[in-house]
């Protein structure tokens, strides 16, 4: 065991450990620490001053999950808009699960989404499980408000996946963009554009969401196709 491995020992909770494992199905339980999100946060704030960040950011693959969050949330403060997408790049392959891919998000990609966009498109089409998710999760991030063009949504509506966190992130997507841009997305779900699993999923998400009225949430409702999961 390393040394910085024996400090996230350290900081382990071991009720966490349990709850939070289950979450995860695809990672080796032997492989979760156990350590709250703003428990490793803090680690890592403190571990960035340290020599030997930049040596563990060139380290991979990580054995724990909690290191690849380390990871994450290391990057997350690059300054560096072609720095931190380098190294994005570098790391999209090792992330394994829901919960990493969803909290990775480089703080520099907000204020370049112009350049951003090329690169997610990429990743969209990967056909890579959770770079796949994550390049629609910055989608639904950075490019439903100001930035939103419906050649992006069009994008999205494309995926055909049978994976359960690919088609679970696409159905985020559009429940969040019935909330933003309704009058540009409903037609995905009144034209049948999407999988079925994929619209309905979506339709339930936006009935659960607070920024949709209940008046349009009846509505949504009415769309859903016979036959669901």
């Amino acid at each position: 065991m390393t040394d910085l491995q024996k400090r996230l020992f350290d900081l382990q909770d071991k009720e966490y450990k349990e709850f939070h494992q289950k979450l995860m199905p695809t990672v080796n339980p032997d492989c979760v620490i156990g350590i709250r999100t703003p428990v490793l946060r803090k680690f890592a704030k403190d571990f960035a001053k340290e020599d030997g960040a930049e040596k563990f950011l060139n380290s991979l693959p990580h054995k724990y999950y909690e290191e690849n969050n380390l990871h994450a949330f290391l990057l997350m403060d690059e300054k560096d808009f072609a720095t931190a997408l380098a190294k994005t790049e570098e790391f999209l392959p090792y992330i394994d699960n829901w919960a990493t891919c969803d909290v990775f998000k480089p703080k520099v990609f907000a204020k370049n989404t112009d350049k951003l966009i090329g690169k997610i498109d990429e990743w969209i089409k990967s056909g890579k499980t959770y770079t796949v998710r994550y390049g629609t999760g910055l989608l639904m991030s950075y490019y439903l408000d100001e930035n939103f063009k419906e050649e992006y949504a069009k994008t999205v509506s494309q995926i055909r996946s049978d994976e359960y966190y690919i088609n679970m992130m696409t159905a985020w997507y559009f429940a969040t963009a019935l909330a933003k841009q309704y009058d540009f997305v409903i037609k995905y779900l009144t034209e049948k554009r999407l999988p079925r699993w994929v619209h309905n999923k979506t339709i339930q998400k936006a009935v659960e969401s607070f920024r949709i009225s209940p008046e349009t949430k009846e509505y949504l409702k009415t769309l859903r196709i016979k036959g669901d999961v």
